[in-house]
């Protein structure tokens, strides 16, 4: 008998970003980077691995994958099997219950919660530190999608030493994510290929060599649970991040006009007491990250701008767990 696995991932938005590798292939990054995970947003994915395929198979909301996508998911597939002894082929179901590609780290979810459920398909009992090293092959962001909560990832140069964990589990502080989607477009330059672009920006050497500091700044904000600190500190960095992109070549914008509205909307509402932050990934949406009191009138002040779709809220948000597994026939 085989297992069907179902697991279940949640991205995460990077409060210090990652942004650049020393090493490609492993997925090995320039920076550390800080993170927390988001509740309402989510990814699930069951693997089964059944032998009559020939080839990796991946269903993604619905559609058969082929292409890119499916040959990212054939080369992670191959670590889990070169780690495991398997030499079989997998059955790959994935849905997401937000837009994919469009900055919204689709690849984080996607990536962690299919390391968990590849995993256990395959029998290995990994624990978190090795499941994060796992999910960052795929994907880097998808380290921070293992552990719960605030994460925090180890930018290490070594792939034993590059893994995530949890600074502070969920419910250590009520903040909420409130995504103002002004695009849904698919990106024309996605994250992967903006990493290997980052060395190419003479503004990179600085940013990364400031991040300790921030790392240090960030840590202490949200264990004091200090909502000026990490407002201050996010922005500051999301800003360093986007400088980045503009100044590599080629030029990465990812900003529309209604990102930067909705920038500039935000330091006059904190200016009226509202406790709100943009930070933005590589991508136009803008992440607003405020306290749970002040949640709801960011969303509706959100709706208001022109530009803004619509606004995804969510709380911080546990690790990557499983949630499902039954055991399927041979014969299949």
């Amino acid at each position: 008998m085989n297992q069907s696995v179902t697991a279940l991932a949640h991205p995460n938005i990077a409060l210090i970003k990652y942004w650049g590798n020393r090493d490609h292939k492993l997925r090995l990054p320039s920076n550390g980077s800080i993170s927390m995970n988001l509740a309402a947003l989510e990814t699930r994915s069951t693997v089964m691995f059944l032998p009559d395929l020939r080839a990796d198979e991946l269903i993604l909301n619905g559609k058969p994958q082929k292409g890119a996508a499916l040959s990212r998911v054939k080369d992670f597939m191959e670590v889990i099997r070169n780690s495991s002894g398997i030499c079989g082929y997998a059955h790959i179901v994935s849905h997401n219950n937000f837009p994919a590609s469009a900055g919204l780290a689709s690849s984080a979810s996607a990536f962690a919660a299919l390391a968990v459920a590849g995993a256990a398909a395959c029998g290995l009992d990994y624990s978190e530190k090795q499941l994060s090293r796992l999910a960052r092959r795929g994907s880097g962001s998808a380290a921070r999608s293992i552990p719960g909560g605030f994460v925090e990832w180890l930018g290490a140069p070594t792939d034993e030493g590059s893994y995530a964990f949890s600074i502070a589990l969920a419910d250590h502080w009520e903040l909420w994510d409130c995504v103002a989607l002004v695009s849904q477009t698919t990106k024309q330059t996605g994250s992967t290929e903006g990493h290997l672009l980052a060395n190419t920006s003479m503004l990179q050497p600085a940013r990364v060599s400031d991040a300790p500091r921030r790392l240090d700044l960030c840590r202490s904000a949200i264990l004091h649970q200090d909502f000026a600190a990490l407002a201050e500190l996010i922005e500051l960095d999301s800003h360093m991040l986007h400088a980045v992109m503009l100044t590599s070549r080629p030029s990465l914008l990812y900003w529309e006009p209604s990102s930067v509205s909705v920038m500039k909307a935000i330091a006059s509402w904190r200016r009226q007491g509202i406790e709100a932050a943009f930070t933005l990934d590589a991508g136009p949406n803008v992440h607003v990250i405020c306290t749970a009191a002040h949640a709801q009138i960011v969303t509706q002040k959100l709706k208001d701008i022109p530009g803004v779709a619509e606004v995804l809220a969510s709380p911080v948000g546990e690790g990557a767990r499983i949630i499902r597994r039954s055991e399927i026939s041979n014969t299949i």
